[in-house]
């Protein structure tokens, strides 16, 4: 038996499964969300849903699909319904939990059915747009036709359809609309108005209009932060149907942790977003640079720091490394020891801080996501600089002397960096093995490699300002730290040199 909305009141209820009410279908549509991504059906979308189910936002999203590439007609069969696997830890506890999404009620294909697109944005009830379309789709194309059908880039499609919305409603007050973009770039919401004010002036649309367009409908910062690997493997797939008791096409994974941070002071736009009630994971804020930041430096900074280690270490992906209990240690550490203390302060607590970090230990020791350390990797020097040189500089600036654990990290990104050139790319080797570095910065490592011997690399290195500004070569004592731990790297001694690092320091 497949999943439909035909088939829900033959699917046996179950602990762990949360099934829709027929009542829900009912519901009017209120978001418009470009993208079919599986990140927007893991969070923005899952968050919709359970507020449904909870009686509060009651609305369903239209989907527009930007392009004819890619097949939706098994979903469609489904009448839009999937199941969400919910799989990880929480709290040391292991969640295993399935979630039918009702909250879609249909998907429009941009580039075949505009007209029907145009229909939905003169419909009362909608009051928010969506978006996911890569940080590519947030980009200026000058004077994209608005009369296109449709118009090429995502934000001249915005701007048209926003250009309706004035048109219908007369450029009522009431009819601006609440619009998200989720890309994951800064100022996501800000970048996007820019571009449709730019594209605004350049289809010379009138002052009316761009008053409308500024006063009545906000443009909100977003952070969104879930893992959402997508469809589960075949085997997996198969023996979760069987539990189930009915197939699902659609069926999709993600992690328990979310975060859907929205910037917005507007008690009208709170009130639009109703939804954020049903789920702890949505936090509306009059600023959200405190979760950007927590994000940033804890999550994705302490990969930066252990990527290159666990690599020299022979693990393959972040769970393989957390069931070790040394490299377990070691980040717990170097997270709750040297990142919360060089990040806190007015922005972010302590408390707050560590308590982030905890839940970013569970979610590395998921023990359902292959997260690759070599995906990870990719454009590892420009990730160094941005996540984590701030954070060293901090650490130091605070306490005045250099953090072992993060000084060892940055040791073993520059072992990692180590590389041959081979024909247009750089090759780096670690047990007999070659990998592939996929890094703007490979060339200029490879030819400090070269002509340096460990002593001076490090200084040299840290002096360049085409990879730190040129200001990190002048850090108290991290030169030499950095120096120290990339001799034990080279003698074969890494897991000495994560116990050394994890001792008290002296100073």
């Amino acid at each position: 038996m497949k999943i439909s909305r035909q088939n829900l009141s033959s699917i046996q209820k179950r602990s762990g499964l949360d099934l829709p009410d027929a009542s829900l279908f009912a519901l009017p549509e209120k978001v418009l969300q470009f993208g079919t991504g599986v990140l927007l059906r893991g969070l923005p979308d899952y968050f919709i849903d359970k507020a449904n189910k909870a009686g509060i936002f009651n609305g369903r999203i239209v989907v527009v699909k930007s392009t004819s590439k890619g097949d939706t007609s098994a979903w469609a069969a489904q009448d839009y319904l999937s199941t969400q696997c919910v799989r990880g830890i929480d709290s040391g506890t292991e969640v295993n939990e399935y979630i039918v999404n009702a909250a879609i009620s249909r998907v429009l294909t941009a580039s075949e059915e505009w007209a029907s697109v145009l229909e939905c944005i003169a419909n009362p009830d909608l009051q928010i747009i969506l978006s996911n379309t890569t940080e590519v789709g947030i980009t200026l194309l000058d004077n994209d036709p608005l009369d296109a059908k449709p118009p090429s880039s995502y934000p001249a499609k915005l701007l048209a359809l926003l250009l309706e919305r004035y048109r219908v409603f007369n450029g009522s007050a009431e009819s601006g609309m609440v619009i998200i973009p989720t890309e994951l770039i800064s100022n996501n919401a800000g970048l996007l108005k820019k571009i449709i004010l730019t594209l605004a002036a350049q289809h010379q649309l009138g002052k009316s209009f761009i008053e409308w367009l500024e006063q009545h409908n906000e443009f909100c910062n977003s952070l969104v932060d879930r893992i959402v690997p997508g469809a589960l493997g075949s085997h997996d797939k198969l023996i979760t149907e069987k539990e189930l008791g009915y197939e699902d096409e659609c069926m999709i994974m993600s992690e328990v942790y979310r975060l859907w941070a929205i910037e917005t002071s507007s008690a009208r736009t709170k009130q639009i977003l109703s939804f954020a009630a049903a789920d702890k994971g949505v936090i509306l804020a009059d600023n959200i640079e405190r979760y950007k930041e927590l994000k940033l430096r804890l999550l994705n900074g302490s990969h930066s720091f252990t990527c290159a280690m666990a690599i020299e270490l022979g693990f393959n992906t972040v769970k393989e490394a957390m069931a070790n209990p040394a490299f377990n240690q070691f980040i717990t550490e170097l997270m709750m020891e040297e990142i919360v203390p060089a990040i806190t302060g007015n922005t972010v607590g302590t408390e707050e801080a560590r308590a982030f970090a905890g839940q970013v230990l569970d979610r590395y020791r998921n023990p359902f996501i292959e997260h690759q350390w070599l995906s990870i990797s990719l454009q590892y020097s420009s990730k160094m600089n941005m996540r984590n040189m701030p954070v060293i500089k901090s650490y130091i600036d605070k306490k005045g002397f250099a953090p072992q654990r993060m000084a060892l990290g940055f040791a073993a990104y520059l072992w990692f960096m180590k590389s041959v050139k081979e024909g247009n790319s750089f090759k780096g080797y670690t047990e007999g093995k070659s990998y592939t570095i996929n890094d703007d910065k490979a060339a200029v490592l490879n030819e400090l490699w070269k002509i340096h011997n460990t002593d001076t690399f490090v200084q040299k290195v840290l002096e360049q300002s085409d990879l730190w500004g040129g200001t990190a070569g002048n850090l108290p004592g991290f030169a030499a730290a950095v120096t120290t731990a990339l001799h034990a790297i080279e003698e074969g001694k890494l897991a000495t040199a994560m116990q050394a690092a994890a001792a008290p320091q002296t100073h």
